[in-house]
């Protein structure tokens, strides 16, 4: 009799493990992986001419007019007076 309730005890502990875990989906905010790239900050724009990206790229220079459309998989690099990027992000 005991082992009958030992095993309904742990069984259910036991088939836990074999659920496959739910990939985690990252930081939303991160959808355009703006994190990866922050080591770009503070490097001259130039840099960006050799590089290929898998996503869309806005490259936006210091007093351009940009859309104010928020795309969460586009990554924004953003270059100051002197063509420095300044910053990175997703929008």
């Amino acid at each position: 009799m005991k082992l009958h309730v030992l095993a309904l005890v742990l069984s259910p502990l036991l088939a836990a493990g074999c659920v496959a875990p739910i990939p985690d989906p990252g930081d939303p905010a991160d959808a355009c992986h703006a994190s990866e790239l922050q080591y770009l900050v503070g490097q001259p724009g130039t840099v960006l001419h050799g590089m290929r990206f898998g996503q869309q790229v806005r490259v936006i220079e210091y007093g351009m007019a940009v859309t104010m459309d928020y795309n969460p998989a586009r990554l924004n690099i953003q270059l100051d007076r002197q063509d420095v990027i300044e910053r990175v992000n997703c929008g």
